[in-house]
């Protein structure tokens, strides 16, 4: 029996020290102390002296940082219970947070003066009454830096004002990008922006596609069309649609490749490599050939294509490389000259292109060499 009392008398002892240690308050969760922020508090007109507006803000456990002279108001840290006596006190008038603002500026990429598309733009010619095709994947037209005006898709399932891929938005500001307080400016930015859905979000498109762009745009009178895109594979078909659109006085454009060099090869793709069309290699900033632009004697000039900063899906910009991205500088560049000089036929704007361009070399890697739009405007 004593055995049994001892027993008893320890469990309860242990049950003590256990119920002692988890009910100290020191060991307990203690809860969050409350976050101060950054407000502004404004005042009522009858308030006016800067001691009463102290006083007020510091009754409610509230440190005043500023008091604003322009305005009846002051910069304050305060916590949740602050922010509540205060709303709530007869002589405040507002009280909110002291948001964050960020500095809208527009970014002029580097082939903009480098093919001196600005000095065009100086002299108010910006690409205005002229209309702009790109057969891509679909320009993103939610863009707020961008302004699609009409277009056709030709992939199934797919809308021409989207772009699951992102290279057709991208190429689209090159060409187009607004001139406004955000982003990034095209070469052209009030051109006429059309949107023709050739290449599916993968990327990758038909020829019957690509024709069907090039009849629509022809349809329905553009004055440039942009192709950043191409095949190694010659097609009749498409030989005839681009000849046919050329005729009919459509400025075509296209990339040149990526295919970089094999000896004395070319390595220039379809549809660049057709007589009708100009076709476009990359240099980077220093007018040095991109180690992957394609080269040949069809060859017709080229323009910035190395780390080209543009818009892209989603309300977001992005740095792309490639002929993709030199080919919509040669695309706005014939829409500045249009701009200024509308009665120009497709292949007047083309010579000009060629024949002011600056030399950088032999003629089978840079063509007649890069672009000048300033020189071509003349």
């Amino acid at each position: 029996m004593k055995k049994r009392s001892l027993w008893l008398s320890v469990l309860t002892a242990l049950l003590l020290v256990f119920t002692m240690a988890f009910s100290n308050p020191a060991s307990a969760e203690q809860p969050a102390k409350d976050v101060e922020k950054d407000y502004i508090v404004g005042f009522k007109s009858s308030v006016k002296t800067a001691s009463v507006k102290k006083d007020v803000i510091k009754e409610s456990g509230g440190k005043v940082d500023k008091q604003f002279k322009i305005i009846n108001a002051a910069k304050a840290t305060l916590d949740q219970d602050a922010v509540k006596e205060l709303k709530n006190d007869p002589s405040v008038a507002y009280v909110e947070e002291d948001h964050v603002a960020h500095a809208l500026a527009q970014t002029v990429p580097y082939g903009i003066p480098q093919i001196k598309a600005d000095k065009v733009q100086a002299q108010g010619y910006k690409g205005a009454n002229v209309k702009v095709g790109v057969l891509d994947t679909g320009i993103a037209a939610s863009h707020s830096d961008l302004n699609v005006v009409g277009g056709a898709s030709f992939v199934s399932g797919e809308s021409y004002n989207t772009d699951g891929n992102g290279h057709g938005t991208h190429v689209a500001g090159t060409v187009a990008a607004l001139d406004n307080s955000i982003g990034v400016l095209g070469v052209a930015p009030n051109v006429s922006l059309y949107a023709i859905k050739v290449l599916n979000s993968s990327g990758s498109g038909t020829y019957s596609a690509i024709v069907s762009g090039i009849e629509w745009a022809t349809a329905n009178n553009l004055d440039v069309i942009n192709m950043s895109l191409g095949g190694p594979s010659g097609s009749t078909a498409l030989k005839q649609a681009v000849d046919k659109a050329y005729a009919s006085g459509v400025v075509v454009v296209a990339a040149a490749g990526n295919s970089g060099t094999s000896g004395s090869s070319s390595t220039i793709g379809y549809p660049a490599k057709y007589d009708s069309v100009i076709a476009v290699g990359a240099v980077n900033s220093s007018n040095q050939r991109a180690s992957f632009s394609s080269v040949g004697p069809e060859l017709d000039v080229v323009a910035p294509g190395v780390s080209i900063y543009s818009t892209y899906p989603s309300n977001t910009y992005a740095t792309l490389n490639g002929t993709s991205m030199a080919s919509p500088h040669v695309a706005g560049a014939a829409a500045l000259i249009l701009s200024k000089s509308p009665a120009l036929s497709a292949s007047q704007v083309r010579d000009r292109l060629s024949s002011t361009a600056t030399n950088l070399g032999d003629s089978f890697y840079y063509g007649k060499g890069l672009i000048n739009v300033e020189a071509a405007a003349q």
